[in-house]
């Protein structure tokens, strides 16, 4: 015969102050721990994102980064010339030969240095990239000194504003304009013309090119195709969100196993709340206890009534903590992008799997918590328990 649990909320209603307490101190833990999931999620998104599936990037065989990558102009235009690369209105292939850098600005508000990442593109970037759009300014003029500048640059970095002068390579340019990329990697770079920045950066050779191909499932055959070609084979083709994934992968580990430190400090308090309450709650209800096996409740009921009592109430708490935590997804925050050693600006990501995740975790405290003391319930004698009154 197993107890109603309609018993279970009777009890933590009983206990208002110190359920209240142990409620607190497990949706902290939780808040935590989501902001921390969400936190990775974020950086991940943010990076995923720039990527479209049916692009591909090729750099240099081994090049970790675009920052270390090296494509010469002779190999980029036989990369374009493969027939999986798709063929815009013009009649041009849809490829952007990219060039990037850093550069260092000022912070607004702080003055501190932080790494801009500058591109240049090719006028096919705005066709492989459909989520840039401008904002505030005009296009800069391919063949001119102008650039435009993400949205991030613009409302973190100072002397980013429209007809300001930022110093690029051996030359000055001129901010022309503002955009948004929808929360991408892209937001927290500056792009200009590939073939005015590179002479004045002093670089003969790309760092990447980007392409459009004609279908997802043609992915297979390009990277066959410049792998066997002599010519190219010195060059790596990854779909342009796998290359983003495995950008966003170190960091987003890092934080985890940060996050993961610092939650199982604070998880360890929680769980010690827990354990008191719920050996306050047997110490407590020794003659209920009594009298429910005296009533024929055999231990194993006893036992999953005050699991389920410590698994609910750290469920509760998670469920506040979660909710505390889905208010962070309001704040936008900014570090250095251990791919690209450049400023990447994201925000914290609520997904399914960080909720999924944080409830669970809630759930293993109630278990860890309320082990002990429900074993100690299930074991009282019932003429121990009745004794006791």
């Amino acid at each position: 015969m197993s107890i109603p649990l309609s018993y279970t909320w009777r009890s933590l209603w009983t206990r208002r102050i110190t359920t209240t307490l142990t409620l607190i101190g497990i949706a902290l833990v939780v808040f935590v721990f989501a902001s921390i999931l969400m936190l990775a999620a974020g950086i991940e998104r943010t990076l995923v994102t720039s990527g479209d599936p049916q692009n591909v990037i090729v750099l240099r065989r081994a090049a970790t980064s675009e920052l270390v990558s090296q494509i010469g102009r002779d190999e980029a235009n036989i990369l374009k010339t493969y027939p999986q690369v798709a063929i815009g209105p013009d009649g041009k292939p849809v490829a952007s030969t990219e060039t990037v850098v850093i550069i260092n600005l000022a912070k607004i508000g702080t003055n501190d240095m932080g790494n801009i990442l500058v591109r240049g593109v090719s006028p096919e970037a705005f066709t492989l990239r459909p989520q840039v759009k401008l904002t505030t300014g005009r296009m800069f003029s391919f063949g001119s000194d102008e650039v435009i500048v993400g949205s991030n640059v613009a409302k973190r970095f100072q002397g980013t504003e429209i007809s300001s002068r930022i110093r690029i390579g051996e030359d000055e340019w001129t901010i022309v304009g503002v955009f948004e990329a929808g929360g991408t990697a892209f937001d927290s770079e500056v792009w200009g013309d590939v073939e005015q920045l590179m002479p004045s950066l002093g670089r003969p050779v790309f760092s990447s090119v980007t392409m459009r191909l004609n279908a997802e499932g043609d992915f297979q055959a390009i990277k066959d195709a410049i792998t066997s070609d002599p010519r190219t084979q010195s060059s790596d083709v990854k779909r342009e969100q796998q290359f983003y994934r495995e950008q966003s992968e170190t960091m987003a580990s890092f934080i985890r196993v940060l996050g993961l430190v610092v939650t199982v400090i604070f998880a360890f308090g929680a769980v010690i709340g827990a354990v008191i309450t719920m050996y306050a709650a047997v110490a407590n209800r020794t003659v209920e206890i009594g009298t429910m096996r005296a009533l024929g409740f055999r231990r194993g009921s006893i036992l999953n009534a005050f699991l389920i009592e410590s698994i609910l109430l750290s469920l509760i708490g998670g469920i506040g903590g979660l909710i505390l935590a889905s208010l962070t997804s309001f704040i936008q925050i900014s570090t250095v992008n251990f791919g690209s050693f450049s400023e990447l600006a994201f925000g914290f990501t609520l997904s399914p799997e960080v909720i999924l995740f944080s409830l669970g975790f809630a759930v293993l405290m109630g278990i860890a918590g309320g082990f002990f003391p429900s074993v100690r319930a299930a074991r009282l004698s019932i003429l121990d328990a009745l004794r006791s009154s």
